[in-house]
């Protein structure tokens, strides 16, 4: 599994969060158990290889940390979302949006524009091509603040 896939199956992870308010390690536990996964392969190629030990660490990190901070990361959604209320903002593109800034912030070995890029490369797949230039569109704006000093 590439860590491009394994991105992929945390967006999926941060996602089933939304519906089922499980902690993050449940949803973790019971999505990559090797009878669940088999039967996800046969929908969705990204669950055809299991995670390796650095990617399962990775998911990990990164599932748990965006449930850790889901408020603070929806607060900067919201915060370069202009004219959008962050509660309109489909389930979907918020988690890959969530990921996404948890990355930029907090796990040094993702340059930003890679962040970025994996964002809208996941959002065109699963939401089309509109949801792609929203989500390159905040994110974008998010960085670009970093790179000018504003306090976010």
């Amino acid at each position: 599994m590439t860590r491009s896939n394994a991105r992929e199956l945390a967006v999926h992870l941060i996602y089933a969060r939304e519906f089922t308010g499980e902690e993050p390690e449940t949803v973790i536990s019971t999505r990559l158990q090797k009878e669940y996964y088999a039967l996800l392969s046969e929908e969705n190629q990204v669950y055809s290889d299991r995670p390796s030990g650095s990617q399962r660490s990775y998911i990990d990190a990164v599932v748990t940390g965006v449930a850790n901070r889901a408020d603070d990361l929806n607060e900067l959604i919201g915060q370069f979302s202009i004219g959008w209320d962050v509660s309109r903002i489909s389930r979907l593109a918020r988690a890959i949006m969530q990921l996404a800034i948890f990355e930029i912030l907090y796990v040094d070995d993702v340059p930003d524009g890679v962040a970025i890029n994996e964002a809208v490369r996941i959002a065109k797949l699963y939401d089309g091509e509109d949801a792609g230039s929203f989500i390159n569109g905040i994110l974008g704006s998010f960085v670009r603040s970093r790179e000018n000093g504003d306090n976010t």
